[in-house]
């Protein structure tokens, strides 16, 4: 009797040994899983703004969510007003991902080592232009006729920071004699709107003659029924530029930049596309952008506060 009660005791000993043993090695796979979880964080994407917060609300909520189940990580994308906010909040690491223009990423690179991994394509193309555009019942045909009336034009910009709304149209006025600076030109008046959106609503609207904007915003808008064709007139076109990149913190590792390019690339929702003026998104590196760099050199941007509006 004692030999059979000392028999089950040690049975049951060993029962209890074997359940904790399962328990701890449960909590252990448990624990790697929340490490691994923990490990990949929260993704804090910025972007300048190329268009207002508004116009582009749906697009960054359908972008937030489906970032969110490819990377199997939570996702926060921020608008920032000006384009040296985009710019200071991943030189500080309060964001690890920003969506740039061209010039404004050539500057973040200099100043902090960014690297651009995507791009977009419009039409199977990653290069958009820069156009100066008026109302479709205006006099001129080429910018050559606009200037020749120039002391009584009024000029839009969009932001002071935008390659394609300020940099390469400004350029371009500077090499025809017309224009320095915001303060110095031979316009009646020249203004910055701060976003590509409004310097269309304002050509359109009368509130100036002509206005620079990015050809791939202009052309999204335009698809999305945002603002009619019919009622613009394009009477410059620049060469080529490199899209606007996705650019990531110096120290990202190469499988998480990996991840991103992946599910960027795998992006088909309209919605999201037409709000960056995109038909689909590709990778792209830090030498693409070389053509913007010297530019930037050239008319003395690389040390610009990126002042923003």
């Amino acid at each position: 009797m004692k030999k059979g009660f000392l028999m089950m005791f040690f049975a049951f000993i060993l029962v209890l040994a074997a359940c904790g043993g399962n328990t701890d090695e449960g909590n252990k796979a448990e624990g790697n899983e929340a490490t691994t979880t923990e490990e990949k964080g929260e993704l804090v994407i910025g972007l300048i703004p190329s268009q207002s917060e508004g116009e582009m609300e749906t697009a960054i909520n359908k972008l937030q969510l489906e970032l969110e189940e490819k990377l199997n990580r939570t996702v926060e994308i921020d608008y920032y007003p000006a384009y040296n906010g985009v710019v200071e909040a991943i030189n500080y690491g309060h964001i690890d991902m920003a969506y740039f223009g061209p010039l404004t990423y050539v500057i973040a690179h200099n100043r902090s080592g960014v690297e651009a991994i995507i791009t977009q394509l419009v039409n199977g193309e990653p290069y958009y232009h820069s156009y100066f555009i008026t109302r479709a019942d205006s006099p001129w045909e080429t910018l050559n006729e606009l200037l020749e009336e120039k002391e009584n034009i009024d000029l839009a910009f969009a932001s002071p920071s935008s390659t394609s709304g300020s940099l390469i149209p400004g350029v371009e006025l500077k090499e025809r004699g017309v224009f320095r600076d915001a303060n110095d030109h031979d316009f009646n008046a020249v203004t910055y709107t701060g976003s590509h959106d409004i310097v269309a609503e304002s050509v359109v609207n009368g509130s100036v003659h002509v206005g620079a904007i990015d050809s791939a915003i202009f052309e999204a808008r335009i698809r999305s029924g945002a603002i009619n064709e019919d009622d613009y007139k394009i009477i410059w076109k620049s060469e080529e530029i490199f899209q606007y990149p996705w650019a990531v913190r110096s120290d990202m590792d190469e499988a998480t930049i990996q991840e991103i390019q992946d599910a960027f690339v795998a992006i088909t929702d309209e919605d999201i596309l037409n709000a960056f003026g995109a038909t689909a998104f590709t990778t792209a590196t830090n030498d693409d952008y070389d053509a913007i760099r010297n530019a930037a050199i050239l008319d003395g941007r690389m040390d610009d506060d990126l002042g923003g509006n």
